[in-house]
């Protein structure tokens, strides 16, 4: 687990941007606080921060590698980990004569490039944004993995392209490409959509001058040219499983086989604990390969917010050691900055700070943990799944009737029963569904967004994945747009940025190839059945995991916002109002005047005041300058018994 930045100059001076390079590396020290590196040619610099897990004193980046006959013809800087990596090196040397000078599986992956060109992407079962410079056909590949559980940023200008794990990094480097060195202008599409869904959906950044890979693609690109983007992975989510007790016992055989590979590191390898069936299961599989096994969880101190008791009642039932880490309203506050510094785009999902402090206590014992993120996505989850079988009877109505019902709920006050159930039974599942996060509505937009554009539905975010997924049934359609849109929007971008914070690799065996290839075929009542979600998962871990879990509801690192924000958090989040130098794209007066409706209620506006707070912190930190948060030297928080690698 890395941190990578490659600038790839259009006219042949990268030596002249190599210290910048290597500078704004800087920024990625807590992806990589083991060691760092550097290389460049006329054409392109790298630079590279390493957490050394699998071969920690080889395979060092960038590494340098290449046929016989051309040693060094490639170059290669990989973000991730490949678990295939055994057996792709074992079939390289059988069936390609290839030889290998490390036990890692950076070397394994370029060999396969060599071998298998851009095929290679379909042949890795594992999480990887990575680069491969072919000096000898002066070309850059590269790719992200199929979920996009690894980041992979990029900036365009004149003087060349660059690449990098951090967007950070990117803003460091921006003079040396020709860009404003502040970023450049904002995206006002990409805010708004951040105020809808609580996070900026891919491909785009809070930046414009900055993109994002999105999940799933692989690139070419020369220097001079620009990036030729192509899409590899298409999930279909439809198919022949089939179902019943076979069904069940061969899911269970799936999960115990990716947990296994995810296993495989030459350092400690911990995992996190709620209550749910989720992270439960994984204990219980990982715990098979690790009886030493150590667990972490995060709580608060209201007992409605927190699942410390039933995480620590699980972890006694499956006979592994847990940690606790409990996070009052104080040290929100005060960590906030730091963690949205690290987020490089806002996302304003409370259940990040938590995340936080649970990993940074995490990565005092080990360097790696696992972790329960795309059970959800995979097998029918959430409970908004079930939504498409209670609007039913709306199916049945004309359109026009449909369309009048939608009207008259606008007219209905805020907080009213049933209005909401009325507004979406009005509309198709097109337009009332965009992703598990909804935020502000577009008319709850206008009144704090100054250039909210009414011309710009989310539909334009949601739109490609429901024409991909048109002759699929509804709840498959709502899960092919949360892995587009949720998932990796907002629950790898905090699992991924919250870890790497704290030196800390987190890995996900639900979202393993293997895994997903039987879970995209399971039919609907695999996954809702007899008033429950998940159904399959369920019927698969019957027996492995303990029985309080098995049917209980998952609520993963809940966060009492809406508590603290009448209470303990008013006065911070007042000051952060009243600071703040976004007065030009939020109305402050309108948000000051919800902050305190909130506090007298009895309307909830916790989800939305949450998202304009951590935007609002974000411009302080990103855009005035005003904000510094210390960043703390990244090997204070390292593995007690891993040592220095």
């Amino acid at each position: 687990m890395c941190g990578l930045l490659t600038l790839l100059a259009a006219a042949g001076d990268a030596p002249e941007s190599a210290a910048a390079v290597s500078d704004a590396m800087g920024c990625s020290m807590h992806r990589g606080p083991d060691e760092g590196g550097a290389w460049h040619d006329d054409d392109i610099a790298f630079g590279f921060r390493r957490l050394s897990i699998i071969d920690v004193e080889h395979s060092h980046q960038p590494m340098r590698w290449g046929p016989a006959d051309d040693p060094g013809r490639y170059t290669v800087v990989f973000n991730g980990e490949i678990y295939n990596y055994p057996e792709l090196r074992a079939e390289l040397t059988r069936q390609r004569g290839a030889r290998f000078a490390t036990d890692g599986d950076t070397e394994v992956l370029v060999a396969a490039y060599h071998h298998w060109g851009a095929a290679v992407v379909e042949r890795l079962r594992g999480m990887f944004a990575f680069l491969i410079w072919d000096s000898r056909e002066r070309g850059l590949f590269g790719a992200r993995d199929p979920f996009g559980i690894k980041p992979l940023f990029y900036a365009e200008g004149p003087a060349g392209i660059a690449f990098a794990s951090e967007k950070k990094s990117l803003l460091a480097l921006a003079p040396e490409l020709g860009l404003a060195a502040d970023g450049g202008d904002l995206d006002d599409a990409a805010l708004q959509y951040y105020l809808t869904l609580q996070y900026v959906p891919e491909p785009a950044t809070l930046h414009r001058a900055i993109r994002r890979i999105e999940s799933g693609t692989r690139f070419t690109v020369r220097p001079g040219g620009e990036v030729d983007q192509e899409r590899y992975f298409r999930p279909v989510l439809h198919g022949g499983t089939g179902s019943g007790p076979a069904v069940h016992e061969r899911l269970a055989g799936v999960l115990r086989d990716s947990v296994a590979v995810h296993m495989r590191a030459d350092v400690p390898v911990g995992a996190f604990l709620s209550g749910g069936i989720d992270s439960t299961a994984i204990v219980a599989l990982a715990r098979r390969h690790n009886p030493d096994l150590i667990t972490f969880t995060a709580g608060f101190e209201r007992a409605a917010y927190s699942e410390v008791d039933v995480a620590a009642e699980t972890a006694a039932a499956l006979g592994v050691r847990h940690v606790v880490r409990t996070v009052s309203a104080q040290e929100m506050m005060d960590a906030l900055p730091l963690i949205v510094w690290y987020l490089d785009d806002p996302v304003a999902d409370p259940a990040l700070v938590p995340l936080w402090f649970v990993a940074r206590e995490a990565a005092r014992h080990v360097k790696v943990v696992l972790s329960g993120e795309g059970a959800d996505e995979l097998f029918g989850g959430y409970t908004i799944y079930g939504e498409p079988a209670s609007l039913a009877p709306f199916e049945r109505l004309p359109g026009t009737v449909r369309a009048l019902l939608g009207r008259m709920s606008a007219r209905l006050p805020d907080g009213l029963r049933g209005k909401d159930l009325l507004r979406r039974g009005g509309l198709p599942l097109e337009q009332r569904y965009y992703g598990n996060a909804r935020v502000f509505r577009p008319d709850q937009l206008a009144t704090v967004l100054r250039r909210h554009d009414p011309d710009r539905p989310i539909s334009e975010v949601t739109g490609p994945h429901y024409r991909d997924s048109a002759e699929w049934d509804p709840v498959s359609r709502m899960q092919h747009v949360d892995l587009f849109t949720w998932l990796r929007g907002d629950i790898l971008v905090k699992a991924d940025k919250m870890t790497m914070a704290n030196s800390l690799e987190l890995r996900v065996p639900f979202l393993d190839p293997e895994v997903f290839a039987f879970a995209s075929g399971l039919p609907l009542a695999e996954k809702l059945a007899h008033g429950t979600t998940k159904y399959a998962l369920r019927r698969a871990l019957d027996g492995i995991v303990p029985p309080h879990v098995l049917h209980r509801r998952k609520l993963g690192f809940p966060v009492p916002i809406r508590h603290w924000l009448r209470a303990e958090m008013y006065d911070w989040a007042r000051a952060v109002v009243a600071d703040s130098g976004a007065g030009h794209l939020i109305d402050l007066t309108a948000v000051g005047r919800m902050l305190d409706a909130h506090r007298t209620g009895p309307v909830d506006h916790s989800r939305r005041l949450w998202a304009v707070l951590v935007f609002l912190l974000w411009h302080g930190i990103f855009v005035e300058h005003r904000i510094r948060p210390t960043v703390p030297d990244a090997s204070s928080v390292r593995p007690s018994d891993s040592g220095s690698r």
